[in-house]
């Protein structure tokens, strides 16, 4: 049996920010937010994890976001998202 992860970061980056390693793209990201489980289960089918004003359906086996609500609100054309492991600070 796999648990699945309990957090994720999740970076909002530009689209042209391609092939960039999590360091780097932690440095691109115009916002980033760190998601926690909820539990639920969203419309996608997947984990719905939470935090900072962003809710997201995530495939934790991809790490693919199916989902993606940023305050409320559906991500704007020009902008992508990737999923990376928390910063431990």
């Amino acid at each position: 049996m796999t648990t699945q992860p309990q957090r994720y970061e999740i970076l909002l980056v530009p689209e042209h920010v391609v092939g960039h390693d999590a360091a780097q793209l932690a440095q691109d990201a115009i916002r980033s937010a760190v998601v926690e489980a909820t539990g639920e289960w969203g419309a996608s089918g997947y984990p719905r994890y939470a935090g900072h004003g962003v809710v997201a359906d995530i495939d934790p086996v991809t790490r693919t976001v199916e989902a993606l609500l940023v305050d409320g609100a559906e991500l704007d054309y020009g902008l992508s998202v990737r999923v990376v492991d928390p910063s431990r600070d």
